[in-house]
């Protein structure tokens, strides 16, 4: 059984998190060495353990979230499809890279080509910062876990304060599942309090850091990463306010089913949602406007926590206060709220009114042709998301999605960047301030990448070559050859 003693848990003292990034370190050579099939093996196991304590787990999430169980119960079975995932990216192998260039004579560069084998490695233990509003799917088993454990790499998760005997629960669990399936001691850790999270991303022997969270939060702990002596990459996800865009001929064509979409967006999860949408523009006088103005508020349910629930309120303040803002619908606690200002006040204005709202509420903003859209979509960059509603044949539409390549890792039509699926192709990044490092994903297979670095091997001789890069491919893993794919 899970132990559901209610209280808090004692910050990990500077000793406990020394002994802990050590026993990482020493972990680090035989986890890689373990194989894929042995962290598969792992991963897969662990996501078995999650499902047979489902109740359990549930329920202290609800008690420490406010969280809906049904919200939850998606939540965990996302989570443990992600870590079979991972399991599944582990013994295809093509997260290697493998790439092989033998040695050619006639090399048409001038000189002879010499022998290279190439593929990435696993960079080492890893501290992933726990996310507060998915106590699963983002949290001490979550997908920041599994990438850097597919990987190859010790991870110490730094617990996030919202869910503390949760989060030690499955740090159990997650340490028994590796233990169980031949993972060294140190493979996994887990430590609580800002100190001890701080003191994990200074240690010398920590390779990369992974965090969800506030900007504020985000950029201080990348800062501390970029100031270390050996500086490590910091892959951190931070606010964003995931802007949509409505043509002329869309909010015509479309209003009732805009609006409707808009609203169910915002209420689900009471918009606690890293990919909510928190601008949409829609033209001035459009039926889509008039649409929202008289909709009527959805109920959006609890807030995640008194500390959540107090920084929505203040951004919402915040906003509000703006001589150029004022209510469009909603102003209810726990109904969706909609407040609205003009294309050219945000141009003005942009630092203020683009302002990340971390809740149920969203700033519809007024625009009177394309060239101000076009102009607050360029305005509008660092973004998770942007969605364009539109139509196919609509030239403002054509050059709204060229603008949102630009501004944003994931680009949609006429959808809404709520409901994040783990894919093969996921992209969840985008130019700062959404992450601090745009060319990679936190979501998604892609992921691992972040945890692994590539190495060339240079006219080695076959008998001391990784598996995977020798000539009779014992592993079976996909490769190129002499740029052809081969297996």
């Amino acid at each position: 059984m899970i132990d559901t003693t209610a209280g808090s848990i004692a910050d990990t003292t500077a000793a406990e998190v020394d002994a802990t990034v050590a026993a990482a370190a020493g972990a680090a050579p035989a986890w890689a060495a373990l194989g894929a099939a042995g962290r598969a093996r792992a991963l897969t196991d662990l996501a078995d353990r999650l499902d047979a304590r489902a109740a359990e787990l549930i329920a202290m999430a609800r008690n420490e979230t406010r969280l809906t169980e049904a919200r939850l119960t998606g939540e965990l079975r996302r989570t443990t499809f992600q870590l079979r995932l991972f399991a599944e990216t582990v013994r295809d192998g093509g997260y290697l890279d493998v790439r092989i260039d033998t040695a050619d004579a006639e090399w048409p560069m001038g000189a002879p080509r010499p022998d290279l084998r190439r593929m990435n490695i696993p960079l080492g233990p890893v501290v992933n910062f726990a996310a507060s509003n998915f106590p699963f799917a983002f949290s001490v088993a979550g997908g920041d876990t599994a990438a850097a454990l597919a990987a190859g790499c010790p991870v110490i998760v730094k617990a996030n304060p919202g869910h503390p005997l949760l989060s030690r629960a499955v740090g159990a669990i997650v340490a028994e599942a590796l233990t169980e399936n031949q993972a060294p001691s140190g493979t996994f850790g887990l430590v609580f309090g800002v100190g001890a999270g701080v003191r994990v991303l200074t240690h010398p022997a920590i390779t990369a850091a992974a965090f969800t969270g506030s900007t504020r939060g985000g950029r201080a702990l990348f800062d501390i990463a970029a100031a270390r002596p050996v500086p490590i990459p910091f892959y951190g996800e931070l606010g964003s306010v995931n802007p949509v865009f409505v043509t002329s001929a869309a909010a015509r064509s479309r209003a009732a089913e805009i609006a409707a979409g808009l609203l169910g967006t915002l209420s689900a999860s009471a918009g606690q949602l890293c990919t909510k949408p928190g601008i949409i523009a829609v033209p001035d006088g459009s039926p889509l406007l008039a649409e929202l103005a008289r909709s009527a508020p959805e109920p959006t349910g609890d807030m995640l926590n008194a500390a959540i629930e107090a920084g929505f309120v203040g951004a919402v303040e915040q906003l509000r206060a703006h001589p150029r803002v004022r209510i469009l619908s909603g102003g209810v606690a726990g109904r969706t709220l909609l407040l609205t200002t003009t294309a050219q006040d945000v141009l003005a204005d942009p630092e203020t009114l683009t302002h990340e709202m971390f809740g149920p509420a969203a700033l519809v903003v007024t625009y009177r042709e394309t060239a101000e859209l076009l102009e607050l979509a360029r305005a509008v960059s660092g973004q998770l998301t942007v969605s364009v509603f539109g139509d196919p044949t609509d030239g403002t539409a054509h050059a709204l999605l060229t603008e949102a390549a630009g501004a944003a890792g994931r680009v949609l039509w006429n959808s809404w960047p709520t409901g994040l699926s783990v894919t093969y192709a996921q992209q969840h990044g985008g130019p700062y301030p959404a992450t601090t490092a745009p060319a990679s994903t936190s979501v998604g297979t892609a992921s691992i990448a972040r945890f692994l670095r590539p190495v060339v091997f240079q006219s080695v001789p076959p008998e001391l070559l990784p598996p995977e890069l020798r000539d009779d491919n014992p592993l079976g893993v996909p490769r190129s050859v002499n740029g052809a794919r081969a297996q």
